[in-house]
């Protein structure tokens, strides 16, 4: 997100990556997202998934509201929420190239893509011990088996299994 500040349109990038990374929107979800999809009153997003995925709602951390409320008044009658420099709603592919600018710009050693963040979501969710369930329920997983491969490596699924 750092990296991302750094040009004209720091702001916004750093808020898309913030958003993709703490709702694991795949990139289609995030640059489709609407005004109407988020209650900065309530601090809850509607998540509408892709792929068949099962919609939620998911709350807002007091980060995301400040960060979505500034690009909100800098967006003006637009209705979606992440705007390229023409006024246009951003495209996948400049999120991807966006991505790719931000992972250089952070000095990562391999190239970064928007699928990353949703990857990142699943194993730091999962590291902090939410259980498989609630996990594939925030993800939009129908399917289970898309969501163990979070939890297989999390280092304390097994903990406190034993109770001496």
């Amino acid at each position: 997100m750092e990296a991302a500040k750094g040009n004209r349109q720091g702001h916004r990038d750093a808020t898309m990556i913030l958003i993709a990374f703490r709702h694991g929107l795949r990139a289609s979800e995030l640059v489709d997202l609407r005004w109407e999809q988020t209650d900065l009153d309530q601090a809850v997003l509607h998540v509408r998934r892709v792929k068949n995925g099962t919609p939620a709602t998911h709350p807002l951390t007091g980060r995301e509201l400040r960060a979505l409320r500034k690009l909100q008044r800098e967006s003006g009658e637009n209705p979606f929420a992440f705007l390229s420099e023409r006024g246009a709603p951003f495209s996948v592919s400049g999120f991807r190239r966006m991505i790719e600018r931000a992972g250089q710009g952070a000095g990562l050693e391999i190239k970064a893509h928007p699928h990353m963040l949703r990857h990142a979501t699943g194993y730091a969710l999962a590291n902090q011990g939410t259980d498989t369930r609630t996990l594939q329920a925030y993800l939009g997983h129908r399917n289970i088996s898309n969501t163990v491969r979070y939890t297989e490596l999390a280092p304390g699924r097994f903990k406190n299994l034993w109770k001496d």
